[in-house]
């Protein structure tokens, strides 16, 4: 497997397009490296970029970037609406596939080191890559800004991890680091009060706010402050009063399921005695960070947000929470945008989210879940959200490949004097329509029925039949890749001993290859049949024929998947394992024409009884 690094470097400048084209040309003058988003912003000036590519070409490139970013940008006359602390901001490397967050904190301490010694840049390392825990957190890194980095450097405890510890007015100093996926999310209000987005955005990030006295007013922030006296230790969250800092700290853990000392970055961490200081209260959503702001190009106030696990806190919970919240103020959610990526497995939670809370199945198409999802969240509100562009890690096929054909493409494909594809690609393509089948007939029923625990059957029938549908369509190329490989192998010369065993080795790599695709063919159109059977019994009693259509054309693919198995086993030499595919495939193919033959069964039935009826 390939090890694919993403690299998002946060640079200074939002504004001039020739600064941020120049870093970006260092950026694609490295080979190997992708370069996926340039999100620029007027009013925070500062532009997010995107890159992807093995580590070491990143590395390379996220280097280049930083010095050239250097070389352009001036601090001493910069300003914006984001908190920042030098030309490049921040630069976190970022896992993507076959490589580990350890190996990417190891990646950014080889770009920081070098940084710090070529280009002379106070170097600090955050998240997976710090090597002190009070530098984890960005925040608490950037606090005072560039501002107040002369001050910062001449502090023994922020003394940098690389680079001098000295105070360069044109690049500032550099924070670099490696962090999980991390969504940089704005949420969009119908007003320009700045101070109503922050007032929410405190409710919603983990790190919390200060206590205060409850008011009439929707806004927490007009109550007055709350500290702590002896014996008076309010939680921040609840009614509740410990007589002790200690009893309030275990109710706060047990309770509220948050450690007191760890809000707001460990403000009380290091107060040998909290009396006299603020009281805390956590926020709502944990991996989550926000601040309020205005921004003149859209006329009104984001809720600015970082999520750095969408796993655990994913986009829209959050919006949804900052709807109710800013309700409550009278105001309204115009929409929300990406700064620079998401996941594609985020939207598609999210499309799940809304398509259930509509009322509506999630076993639908994945194109539509992601739909909806930029729909419900508003995501063209303030910018246009092109998919292509702003997503991450979405399948992708090849622009040749078969399944992007239109049917009649396809089918001219199929008909032509060439061994693929064949059999066995149709074989996939009949198992991929069963399954789709299944899927129509679940998701009609969906909607005509209102008992909950026949919705809830028919929501993962709907689901499963999308995975397994999908999961034939990647087949269909598959077969005919696995055929087209073992026919090379098969031409390869054999006019010297060596080149004989080479030839031999590559074609018995190759049938196993053009073995194990039609028999994952044939399991995965079992599983079809087995959904359309569910359907045929459970489904709307008009679709039946519907679900037998589908059992007929999965029982094609477990069929045609077992003939293709069955015709490359005697080529084997690997004779146990021939045998042991042999008797798995009679198997396969005997449950299969039992179900076949019950579902055939039930829905001629239910039409003869239907005939019968009238």
């Amino acid at each position: 497997m390939p090890q694919v690094v993403e690299c998002v470097p946060n640079f200074s400048e939002g504004k001039d397009a020739a600064t941020i084209g120049q870093i970006t040309d260092a950026i694609q003058s490295i080979a190997g490296v992708k370069l996926l988003d340039v999100d620029p912003g007027r009013d925070t000036n500062r532009t997010v970029v995107t890159f992807i590519g093995p580590p070491d070409a990143v590395a390379d490139a996220a280097f280049l970037a930083i010095a050239k970013a250097a070389e352009l940008i001036d601090m001493s006359s910069h300003q914006g609406a984001h908190p920042r602390l030098g030309a490049t901001d921040v630069c976190p490397f970022v896992p993507v596939e076959g490589i580990t967050l350890e190996e990417c904190a190891a990646l950014a301490h080889r770009v920081g080191q070098r940084v710090g010694d070529e280009l002379g840049i106070p170097v600090y390392f955050y998240e997976a890559a710090a090597r002190k825990p009070e530098r984890t957190n960005l925040a608490a890194i950037r606090e005072g800004e560039y501002e107040r980095l002369p001050e910062k450097l001449a502090n023994p405890r922020w003394k940098p991890d690389c680079g001098p510890a000295r105070f360069n007015p044109r690049t500032g100093a550099t924070v670099i680091g490696a962090r999980e996926f991390l969504i940089a999310y704005n949420i969009t209000l119908n007003t320009r009060d700045k101070t109503a987005a922050s007032d929410i955005a405190l409710e919603l990030r983990e790190s919390g706010r200060v206590a205060r006295t409850k008011t009439g007013s929707p806004y927490y922030s007009r109550g007055e402050m709350l500290f702590y006296r002896e014996g008076y230790f309010p939680c921040g969250n609840c009614d509740f009063i410990g007589q002790s800092f200690g009893a309030t700290e275990r109710h706060c853990r047990e309770v509220h399921g948050y450690e007191l000392l760890q809000l707001a970055s460990g403000a009380l961490a290091g107060v040998p005695n909290v009396v006299g200081q603020k009281v805390r209260r956590a926020g709502r959503f944990s991996f989550c960070k926000a601040i309020g702001w205005y921004v003149d190009q859209y006329r009104r106030a984001q809720i600015s947000i970082n999520l750095t696990n969408f796993h655990v806190t994913p986009p829209h919970l959050v919006l949804e929470e900052a709807r109710r919240l800013a309700a409550e103020r009278g105001l309204v959610v115009t929409g929300s945008e990406v700064v620079g990526m998401i996941p594609y497995r985020a939207l598609l939670q999210a499309g799940r989210y809304y398509e259930i809370k509509q009322g509506g199945s999630p076993g639908v198409p994945a194109a539509d879940l992601v739909e909806t999802a930029v729909f419900s969240m508003g995501l063209n509100d303030v910018q246009p959200f092109d998919v292509e562009k702003k997503v991450i890690a979405a399948p992708s096929q090849k622009e040749n490949a078969l399944v992007n054909l239109d049917v009649a493409g396809f089918i001219d494909e199929v008909s032509r004097d060439t061994p693929a594809p064949g059999g066995g690609s149709i074989a996939a393509l009949a198992g991929s329509l069963g399954a789709a089948l299944a899927s129509m007939v679940a998701n009609i029923t969906h909607r005509k029925s209102n008992d909950q625990e026949k919705l809830a059957r028919l929501v993962a029938v709907a689901e499963k039949a999308q995975s397994v549908k999908d999961r034939l369509l990647a087949l269909v190329d598959e077969d005919t890749a696995a055929f087209n490989a073992y026919l090379e192998a098969l031409r390869l010369p054999h006019d010297t001993p060596e080149r004989q065993q080479l030839r031999t080795e590559r074609m018995q790599a190759g049938l196993t290859i053009a073995i194990d695709v039609p028999y994952q063919t044939a399991l995965l159109s079992f599983e079809a049949m087995e959904l359309t059977h569910q359907m045929a019994i459970h489904g709307l009693a008009a679709s039946a024929t519907d679900a037998a259509v589908g059992c007929e054309m999965a029982f094609a693919g477990v069929r045609g998947g077992v003939w293709n198995v069955l015709t490359n086993l005697p080529q084997l030499t690997d004779l146990r394992f021939a045998e042991d595919r042999r008797r798995q495939c009679a198997e396969l193919l005997g449950r299969a024409r039992s179900v076949l033959n019950e579902t055939s069964e039930l829905v001629d039935r239910k039409l003869t009884e239907k005939l019968h009826s009238k």
